[in-house]
């Protein structure tokens, strides 16, 4: 079997590539010369541009056809609309990688399956995803583009650390926080309900539905069946780290509205809602399927990858600063009103 993974190397697409790598698909990446340390080049062709730039792709990918098509960094309908002129003659499915954060906000039923319905006014990227989704189901039904749509929710690897609450340059200066005993930011009381899913078992679903017939036409969404609190999954973190978990609740409004980033759509549009996933179409799709990475036992793995590969401890300085006020203003104001 032949795939062209466009991008490849991110925190979903990577393990889907070292996956494919050790089933012995043939394996092309097509990127911008992103080739990642943990993938072998000699098993691996790199068709190396911009794939905005669709007349040098166009030329590149002249005289190839693949099984499988994944793109993993289309945001925008324009870009599947690129998509489409380039692989509608040169693959027999094409997979779109959209996001569980379409899913209505808020949810009307905790439990998520593929039928619930898409809406979310909070976060634009959402609804962009949801523009591609729309995009590429016309040309399934009207033209027989053979379209598959994956809808990840949280996935995480061993290069970052995944939390709820963190700035621009990532979670590690909240790890950073928690090794310093400085108090971290939790969002809400903490007990909302999550989904983590570590990238091997993602991977694991993604291969399954590659080159799957039942899968043409199909939306579907891969996530473990495990679902914690937030006030569980930065615990999990503080002892992987082994340290004490000092945590701050704060109202996720509060943060959206003292904080210039975007808070409104990662927030209010997505991980302060419960969720719970069904992944019953997924296993029907792939019978044995099973994310079987507990979060404990992941978290284990990235952190101690990230404390030995010190690239990917990024400091945000500025972040940090932001934490101190926003809890100093709130402590204040607890100050102010006990007295």
């Amino acid at each position: 079997m032949k795939a062209l993974l466009i991008g490849g190397t991110g925190t979903i697409s990577l393990a889907i590539s070292k996956l494919l790598i050790e089933l012995g698909w043939e394996l092309y990446l097509l990127n911008r010369a992103n080739h990642s340390e943990e993938i072998k080049n000699d098993k691996v062709k790199f068709v190396t541009c911009d794939i905005n730039d669709e007349e040098k792709a166009a030329q590149l990918l002249e005289g190839l056809d693949f099984d499988v098509v994944a793109d993993f960094i289309a945001f925008l309908p324009e870009q599947l609309e690129r998509d489409y002129r380039l692989f509608q003659s040169r693959t027999k499915q094409f997979i779109f990688i959209s996001s569980a954060s379409i899913y209505q906000k808020p949810l009307s039923d905790y439990r998520i399956t593929e039928g619930t319905p898409l809406s979310n006014p909070y976060w634009e990227y959402s609804r962009n995803k949801i523009a591609c989704e729309d995009y590429l189901m016309k040309m399934y039904r009207e033209r027989g583009f053979p379209i598959t749509i994956i809808r990840p929710s949280h996935t995480y690897g061993n290069r970052s650390i995944p939390l709820g609450v963190q700035g621009t340059k990532g979670s590690w200066q909240v790890a950073r926080r928690m090794l310093e005993g400085k108090p971290v930011i939790i969002h809400g009381d903490g007990t909302s309900l999550w989904t983590m899913t570590h990238n091997s078992d993602f991977a694991k679903g993604f291969v399954g539905l590659m080159g799957n017939i039942h899968a043409i036409g199909e939306a579907v969404q891969i996530t473990s069946d495990e679902t914690l609190t937030w006030n569980q999954i930065y615990q999990v973190v503080a002892d992987a780290l082994g340290v004490k978990l000092n945590a701050v609740h704060i109202a996720s409004s509060f943060l959206d509205a003292c904080s210039d980033q975007d808070y409104h759509g990662g927030l209010i549009g997505d991980k302060a809602n419960s969720v719970v996933f069904d992944n019953s179409k997924l296993k029907r799709l792939v019978p044995g399927f099973t994310a079987v990475t507990r979060f404990d036992q992941g978290i284990k793995q990235t952190v101690k990858y990230i404390l030995e590969h010190p690239k990917y401890q990024t400091s945000d300085p500025a972040f940090d600063r932001w934490c101190d006020r926003v809890i100093f203003t709130l402590n204040n104001a607890i100050n102010e009103i006990n007295q």
